[in-house]
C-alpha cells in the first residue's frame, strides 16, 4: 500500500490525529470494554495479557499511515485524551476504495460521537485534498447492533447480510451486516456535527 500524509481533522470538541505511544493509557481503558475486545481488539491483542494489550494494539498503528491506513486518535480537544478511534484500511487496496473500522471508549458513548467522527473520515476520504476515494465500505457482526446504529447515521447505506463472515477468536461465527458510502451519497451531518 502506498505511504499516507498523516491528517489531523478539527472537529470542534474532538480532534482526529494520528496515534502517539502516550496514547496508551487512553486505549487501556478502551480495551477494558468487553464490546471493544469482542469486536475491534483482534486476537493478537486477545491473547495478549490483560496489562499488554493496550500495547500490543497501539504498536502497529503508530507507523499505519507509512502502509496505507488512516488510523485516526478521536481525542478531547481540551485534555488531547484519546476516546474513540476511527480508520480508513486498506485504501486504494481496490481502487478508490476503502475500509472503515470505529470504536468509542465506554467514557465517551451516549454523545453520538462514533457517527460523527465516521462521517468526518469519509468526508476527508471522499475530498480532493484528502484520500480522493469513491466508496468506503464497513461490516459488522448482526449482534453489534451499535454499530449498525452508527454506520447508518454515518450514512452507511446496509447493502446486505454476508453469512458466517465474523469469526470471533473463540471460534464463534456470526452473519455480519455490510455497509458502504459512496463519494456521490448525498449524506447531511450528523447531529452534533
Amino acid at each position: 500500500m502506498a505511504p499516507l500524509q498523516p491528517r489531523r481533522i478539527e472537529l470542534g470538541d474532538v480532534v482526529l490525529r494520528p496515534f502517539v505511544m502516550s496514547d496508551e493509557a487512553a486505549v487501556a481503558v478502551a480495551l477494558q470494554d468487553p464490546g471493544i475486545l469482542r469486536w475491534t481488539a483482534g486476537t493478537a491483542v486477545i491473547s495478549s495479557p490483560a496489562d499488554l494489550r493496550a500495547r500490543r494494539w497501539l504498536e502497529p498503528r503508530l507507523d499505519s499511515w507509512a502502509h496505507g491506513n488512516a488510523v485516526f486518535a478521536v481525542a478531547d480537544s481540551d485534555s488531547d485524551k484519546v476516546i474513540a478511534s476511527v480508520t480508513l484500511r486498506d485504501v486504494h487496496r481496490v481502487p478508490d476504495q476503502a475500509v472503515a473500522a470505529y470504536w468509542v471508549s465506554p467514557v465517551a458513548r451516549g454523545r453520538r460521537l462514533g457517527a460523527r467522527v465516521l462521517d468526518a473520515a469519509a468526508r476527508w476520504g471522499f475530498a480532493a485534498d484528502g484520500l480522493r476515494l469513491h466508496r468506503i465500505s464497513l461490516d459488522h457482526s448482526l449482534v453489534n447492533e451499535g454499530s449498525c446504529r452508527v454506520a447508518l447515521r454515518a450514512g452507511f447505506q446496509l447493502e446486505g447480510v454476508m453469512r458466517d463472515y465474523y469469526v470471533e477468536p473463540t471460534g464463534q461465527r456470526h452473519d455480519s451486516h455490510l455497509h458502504a458510502r459512496l463519494a456521490t451519497d448525498v449524506v447531511p451531518q450528523p447531529a452534533g456535527s
